[in-house]
């Protein structure tokens, strides 16, 4: 019998057991807004199934135990031979499977591809965000083939296949197979062109030999991946099978796996290349080139990562806020705590908005959307990773002591929370990617400023961000060394177009006020009193 002084009260039940997806406001009707009507009815149920899925107490075990046990690295087998294999805890595998079978590699082959996708990433991820690095990759690798036809029509319907088929095997003998990446090396780091891997042509064309090491490889248990190396003819992208055709393995060293601060269940590695067998992708010489739609994926990826966790962390905190009673009521209908929730809600609501948009411009293709791609991807990336950190803190917060406990879940969410921010090129590559975008392809500018201007006429505080935003554009004196603020200010106006014209009154209206009025203080919680907070909080809650 338990004593008396152990009796639970005021504790809050676990969000479990909901539909991720549908509770998700922001998201679903992001879906309905950029998907053709004729394929919504296949990709709600679609989406609803892994949102039931991403919500089940099972599921949810097994992001835990994927967090818990982290992959081991085994170079040798018992008798002294070489394997190089990364050993993963079975919830690892489950969950990556699935990620696979709910076509999160596949958005390449079928209408409406990437929007559906972008939601799948923003549901599934909130289980253990482990798992999208290879999910993400694979994914990203598609683009990149696609400039060797010869190699696309090998490797594309294997990258977007439903099957996860895992195990070291020559690439044809699998149903499905997944890809990683290999750009940075010791001495460069994002400076890509400072690689000193060199690739020695053999016989046969287009084929080579590397030797050299690569600092950060992504999912080093994969089939395949994309790296760049030295030719004689420059920097060049290759592709680098982990095993042969003749079932021999490849030369692929694991040195070690990363001890990194969060994203603790997927394998980060260095690698070294020794005579590895290697196939050009793309013309010598053109590696950044070749790799570049391959980055900025991945980058897309990285906004989509960072609105998963910010939405996880939101819904953790009202949850928390709804079932939780203090100083004589929920905390749910104290004002002071209704304003950080509501001020949090904002945030993820902007970063969801904007990243399903981005998705969508990839759906369609065309050069107009394709230069608004080129300008704003970079600039999302750039805010919305910024932008996790400080909300994930805050949502822990909001669960006091119990936040800062581990079994609340809101630990793990805080160290995968700066991650994104760092991958794919931090916050001053991102900066730097969007001034280059500005001076040297105006139609990108162009793009971006014919989307913004669309919801012109509809909030004096957007219109005036707008016309501060030109005015800064029209100085490029110092312009690298502000290119942060002017960076911010872009994202910023981008997100506001989008709320202004999509999300409800009371949600634009308050982004409006404090990211762009500067109605708003240094910490959340500091929206203007006069705003219909209750309503954005109540928008936020995940209710299915």
């Amino acid at each position: 019998m338990a004593a008396s002084t152990h009796e639970v009260t005021n504790q809050v039940p676990p969000l479990v057991g909901y539909d991720v997806y549908s509770a998700d406001r922001a998201l679903t009707e992001a879906v309905e807004r950029h998907l053709e009507p004729r394929l919504l009815d296949e990709a709600r149920d679609e989406l609803s199934a892994l949102g039931r899925t991403s919500g089940s107490a099972q599921v949810q075990e097994w992001g835990v135990l994927a967090n818990e046990n982290p992959p081991k690295l085994r170079t040798h087998d018992r008798y002294g031979h070489r394997i190089d294999e990364v050993e993963f805890h079975p919830s690892w595998h489950r969950l990556l499977g699935k990620g696979v079978s709910a076509g999160l590699t596949s958005a390449w082959a079928r209408p409406g591809g990437h929007v559906r996708r972008a939601a799948a990433f923003v549901v599934w991820t909130q289980v253990e965000a482990g798992n999208g690095c290879p999910l993400s990759m694979t994914h990203a690798a598609v683009p990149a083939l696609r400039t060797d036809p010869e190699l696309a029509a090998e490797w594309e319907p294997r990258l977007t296949s439903t099957v996860y088929d895992q195990g070291l095997r020559p690439a044809a003998q699998k149903a499905g197979a997944l890809f990683g990446m290999g750009m940075t090396e010791k001495q460069g780091g994002s400076d890509v062109r400072a690689n000193t891997t060199t690739a020695r042509p053999l016989a046969e064309d287009g084929t080579y030999e590397l030797t050299g090491h690569k600092w950060f490889c992504s999912a080093p248990m994969s089939d395949g991946f994309l790296v760049l190396a030295q030719a004689p003819g420059g920097l060049t992208c290759f592709l680098v099978p982990r095993v042969l055709a003749d079932d021999t393995r490849n030369v692929f060293r694991i040195q070690r796996l990363k001890d990194k601060l969060g994203n603790r269940s997927n394998a980060s590695s260095e690698v070294e290349f020794e005579g590895t067998w290697a196939r050009r992708v793309g013309d010598e010489g053109r590696g950044v080139r070749t790799i570049i739609e391959m980055v900025a994926a991945t980058r897309l990826d990285c906004v989509l990562g960072s609105a998963s966790l910010m939405r996880q962390a939101v819904a953790q905190a009202v949850h928390h806020s709804t079932y939780r009673e203090a100083f004589g009521g929920r905390l749910l209908d104290k004002p002071l705590m209704r304003n950080v929730l509501a001020d949090l809600a904002l945030e993820s609501e902007a970063a969801t908005t904007l990243a399903l948009r981005l998705a969508a411009a990839y759906d369609d293709g065309g050069e107009q959307e394709r230069a608004f791609l080129r300008l704003a991807v970079p600039a999302a990336k750039y805010w919305v990773t910024k932008r996790c950190t400080p909300v994930v803190a805050e949502a822990a917060e909001c669960l006091g002591g119990n936040g800062y406990v581990e079994e609340s879940g809101m630990p793990r969410l805080l160290r995968e929370s700066p991650l994104n921010s760092v991958w794919e090129g931090a916050g001053n590559v991102q900066a730097l990617d969007v001034l280059r975008a500005i001076q040297r392809e105006p139609q990108a500018l162009n793009a971006f400023l014919l989307e913004v201007g669309q919801a012109r006429g509809a909030d004096h505080r957007l219109d005036a961000a707008i016309k501060n935003l030109l005015t800064e554009l029209a100085d490029l004196e110092g312009i690298e060394g502000r290119a942060r603020r002017l960076v911010e200010r872009i994202a910023l106006v981008l997100q506001g177009s989008l709320l202004v014209r999509y999300a409800p009154a009371e949600v634009a209206d308050a982004f409006c006020a404090s990211r762009l009025g500067g109605d708003w203080g240094a910490a959340f919680g500091t929206l203007p009193h006069s705003l219909d907070l209750a309503t954005v909080v109540e928008r936020a809650r995940p209710v299915s």
